[in-house]
């Protein structure tokens, strides 16, 4: 395949907690997280036809792939003040793209549906929200598949990878350390350890790379840092729309909460 002079990266980002960006004492703590989001548009080849956003809140059976036309807003989170759950962001949804994206899943043999049904969720709308304020670019997801397989999500990401051809930016929507039940300084080290491996394994030429993150499980305090990987997840589909394409850390903060270390990357 011929690539593209105007061949989008794909990324893996941070989304933070919950809507921090409409919370004045958390945006003033992801204060570096908002400034690398909202120097993403300025890093593209041109304006994206689309976003197409992976986020670890939203999951399946198969690989959905949201096709309205103006997708509902989703807050699938709790305990915030009242007016975050009338936070609305705006964009359209990408029919045409959602129907091209789950043919190209299906046709690398992988299990794929249309949802007309889901809307955009906090993994999504947040980061957006930096990144696009006047929410004038397509959007829509493609779930994360139960079970989180590495395997299966590096596939999505290959199937996927034609779309940065076509103007679609992929985003994969997680945290690089997501245990929600260990903040301060007992995340320190943990988060620190791991954010050092996959740092290190980012780097590593092909096929080590991917054989590294096919093996994550291996690295240090993978399962303190993410009992459960749904967060980290979206950095498999990520990697896989640009397996061989060189990785650089655009984002990267220490001390959030009182001790967690997290990253975000740009592949391509």
């Amino acid at each position: 395949m011929v690539q593209s002079a105007a061949r989008m990266p794909a990324y893996f980002i941070s989304h933070g907690g919950g809507p921090w960006p409409w919370l004045p004492d958390w945006r003033a703590e992801f204060a570096p997280l908002e400034a690398s989001l909202a120097q993403m548009p300025a890093q593209l080849p041109q304006r994206p036809k689309a976003v197409l956003m992976i986020s670890g809140h939203w999951e399946s059976d198969c690989f959905a792939v949201m096709s309205a036309a103006k997708p509902p807003m989703v807050y699938d989170y709790s305990g915030f003040p009242a007016e975050t759950y009338d936070i609305t962001y705006p964009a359209s949804g990408a029919p045409d793209l959602a129907r091209r994206a789950a043919d190209l899943i299906e046709q690398a043999g992988l299990p794929s549906r249309l949802d007309p049904e889901m809307g955009f969720d906090h993994g999504c709308f947040v980061p957006m929200a930096v990144m696009y304020p006047e929410a004038d670019i397509p959007l829509f997801q493609v779930s994360l598949r139960h079970g989180y397989d590495p395997d299966q999500h590096f596939r999505l990401g290959r199937a996927l990878a034609p779309l940065r051809d076509a103007g679609v930016l992929i985003v994969g929507s997680g945290l690089s350390y997501h245990n929600l039940g260990l903040f301060g300084p007992a995340a320190k080290q943990p988060s620190q350890q791991f954010d050092a491996w996959l740092d290190a394994s980012l780097a590593l030429p092909q096929p080590a790379r991917t054989a590294a993150l096919l093996n994550w499980e291996q690295a240090p305090a993978a399962r303190t840092c993410h009992a459960k990987e749904d967060h980290f997840a979206p950095i498999f589909a990520a990697l896989g729309a640009a397996e061989d394409e060189p990785a650089t850390r655009i984002y990267h903060q220490t001390g959030i909460f009182g001790g967690v270390t997290a990253s975000g990357y740009r592949f391509g």
